[in-house]
């Protein structure tokens, strides 16, 4: 582990590489990005693939997309903001009436008002003219606040649905990527995608579409009230567009970036926080505490000040705006107030006809649209943060997305019938090697298991033995050459079908958090308590189980804390055999078990591997000597096959292993190989003991 440097350093460092990666038009955070540091302490990222660069009609598009059968509704709670929206243009006009022709006495004129005068003749009383006035407020205001609660509601409704269908989505496809891109994401850091990145998604609802639509709508409606009433101050609000666009490019060019930026950082820190804390009792042995601390502060420093970059820029849209909508108004005012002037005085001199003049209801009615013009630019500018952040996490998913699954399944591939499986398992000619590791794990493998053999896997490690089980399991699919089941390659078969033939138990076992019965009927729904009991008596863990405090209900805690490493291992066997598998990998599976019980169970593993193919990757060798056919591997390939009798009667690696194991040399006479020769009788019956 590098040692921790500080956040500002690091800040620094990222802030020159930003401003780079801008300069060279990538915004993304494929070389930084992330709080852990490189050699030179700028961020990694999070490599979800190759960069990309997605436009925002791209990004709009792929989340239509996502809309799909919220469509209808979120139309019509548009539809109901939109109207809210114009019911709301109506207060303006309202007002310069009781301005102008209730509290002046202006007379309504030849136009639109005069006719309505004329059909409602009390209209011309003023105190009822005004009582009139108010409750047309009142009703029209009650009318939209009630439409766009409902539209708002539908919106929110919708939001919901997406984020959580979103984080469906991607747990989905995030669990079926390749093992080495998931151990590369960490627990944290898919946790934070699933969480953040997937769960923001649903805001897109508002900040891309709903807000939007009702700021345009007000936009649009205002331009066409002024353009009607005044072209001159029409002009006037066209100059504000430039203002705004340019505001939007600076978002565009900035915020999302540094927005995806701090996305990463924060899935960096989740997953180094989950890493912590899972690893605890390692933390504590080297009294690494305080390190992890320091890393933990330097790495939320630095997400910190990310943050308050965003922070600035944020304000800086937000002080031009602040700055933009008193100066519009004072600009209004002066114009309009010398506008009423003139006019009063050319009524006056009989040179304006009174219906043609500016009156104070108009000024009224347009500082109260011009408010109402920079309302709706105002929103859209400053709740870019809000779409740009939102857009960053749909960036990251869609990247996480696109990367292809562990095992795709080919056209035409057959489901398996448990009942016709025999288990025959083939490997021809395969050649395996992990991505960008520099040689093969695996290189021209060739063998076959017949139905309810047992194979076992022996050698250093190393060798390549779980990366052949790996294969078995189908966790990979090979280079070149072929895996087959009863002769149908593996890619010719739908995946689930045949993980459900198999069952593996590792030497590190991982339990979840739940109860006893929870975790050994988890590879077999529907398992009755009888199906329970009876494996966790075959596994010798019936025992232990009853003496619990409330036996297959008790809780055992993450990863099965509150119990002993043999008794997770026994656990775990009980849960292989209530499966029933047709193919069986045990990997080191005895290897915490106390002696008796090892001796117990290796007796319950002959009879639940007497009709299934089994694979055991075994360090003891004294626990394979029953193997049908045992492979010894060295460097991903197979240097010695046959039974045990047979490989100690060839003098190979095989019976140096077992040598080894049963005649270690003592010490202070590595040297004398004299008194360290056995025989062959010796080699072979020690190992069969």
């Amino acid at each position: 582990m590098s040692p921790p440097r500080s956040s500002s350093r690091k800040y620094r460092t990222y802030r020159a590489d930003f401003a780079q990666r801008r300069e060279h038009g990538d915004g993304k955070a494929g070389k930084s990005g992330g709080a852990g540091g490189g050699p030179d302490g700028v961020p990694r990222g999070r490599q979800l693939g190759k960069r990309r660069s997605r436009g925002f009609m791209t990004l709009f598009s792929k989340f239509v997309e996502l809309l799909r059968g919220h469509r209808a509704a979120l139309g019509m709670a548009v539809v109901t903001l939109s109207i809210s929206t114009l019911v709301d243009l109506i207060p303006p006009v309202v007002s310069k009436i009781a301005i102008d022709n209730v509290i002046n006495g202006s007379p309504f004129g030849d136009g639109l008002l005069g006719r309505i005068g004329g059909w409602l003749p009390w209209l011309d009383e003023p105190k009822k003219l005004l009582m009139f006035l108010f409750l047309a407020v009142v009703a029209i205001n009650v009318g939209s606040i009630l439409m766009r609660v409902w539209g708002r509601w539908q919106a929110t409704r919708i939001s919901h649905r997406v984020r959580v269908e979103m984080r469906r989505r991607v747990f989905n496809h995030a669990i079926r990527l390749p093992l080495h891109r998931v151990f590369s994401l960490k627990s944290g850091g898919a946790s934070s995608i699933i969480r953040e990145d997937a769960g923001g998604v649903g805001e897109l609802v508002f900040s891309m579409m709903y807000n939007p639509a009702g700021a345009v709508i007000q936009l649009v409606g205002v331009f066409i009230i002024l353009a009607y009433t005044e072209w001159r101050l029409l002009l006037g609000a066209l100059i504000l567009l430039p203002v705004v666009f340019l505001t939007h490019r600076m978002w565009i060019g900035r915020i999302r970036p540094l927005w995806r930026d701090i996305r990463a950082t924060r899935a960096h820190i989740d997953s180094r926080v989950t890493e912590a804390f899972g690893g605890v009792r390692v933390v504590r042995t080297f009294g690494r505490e305080r390190t992890e601390g320091t890393n933990f502060a330097t790495d939320t420093h630095f997400m910190t000040r990310q943050e308050l970059l965003g922070w600035w820029w944020n304000r800086a849209i937000d002080i031009i705006w602040r700055m933009l909508i008193p100066v519009a108004l004072a600009g209004v005012l002066c114009y309009a107030g010398a506008r009423i002037i003139d006019d009063n005085a050319a009524v006056a001199a009989g040179t304006l006809a009174p219906h043609d003049a500016l009156t104070v209801g108009d000024l009224f009615m347009f500082l109260w649209y011009l408010a109402s013009l920079l309302q709706p630019l105002a929103l859209l500018a400053s709740s870019a943060a809000g779409l740009q952040t939102s857009l960053a996490g749909l960036d990251r998913v869609l990247d996480l997305m696109e990367e292809p699954l562990e095992s795709p399944t080919t056209p035409g591939a057959v489901t398996l019938d448990p009942m016709q499986t025999r288990g025959r398992v083939e490997m021809s000619g395969v050649t395996f090697t992990y991505p960008k590791a520099p040689v093969p794990a695996l290189s021209d493998i060739s063998f076959t298991a017949e139905p309810g053999q047992v194979v076992a896997l022996v050698g250093p490690s190393g060798a390549g033995k779980t990366t052949l089980c790996n294969l078995i399991a189908r966790f990979y699919d090979p280079d070149t050459g072929a895996v087959s089941l009863d002769g149908q390659d593996l890619r010719g078969i739908h995946v689930n079908s045949y993980r459900a033939m198999l069952a593996i138990v590792e030497q590190d076992i991982f339990l979840f958090d739940g109860t006893v019965a929870d975790n050994i009927s988890y590879g077999r729904r529907g398992a009755t308590e009888g199906q329970i009991a009876e494996a966790a008596r075959l596994a010798n863990a019936q025992e232990f189980i009853e003496n619990l405090p409330k036996g297959y209900g008790t809780w055992i805690g993450e990863r099965g804390v509150k119990l002993s490493g043999g008794q997770r291992q026994r656990l775990a066997i009980a849960r292989a055999l209530l499966a029933e598998p047709r193919i069986l990998i045990l990997d080191e599976a005895t290897s915490n078990l106390d002696t008796e019980s090892e001796r117990l169970i290796q007796a319950s593993l002959r009879n639940l591997m007497a009709d299934r193919t089994s694979f055991v990757i075994a360090h003891r060798l004294s626990t394979i000597t029953h193997a049908d056919q045992i492979l010894v591997m060295d460097q991903g390939r197979i240097i010695e096959r046959g039974r045990h009798d047979e490989l100690i009667a060839r003098s190979g690696r095989y019976r140096q292993m077992v040598q080894v194991q049963t005649h270690p040399p003592e010490l202070g006479r590595e040297g004398d190989e004299d008194e360290d020769a056995v025989t062959d009788e010796e080699v072979a019956g020690a190992a069969k003991s």
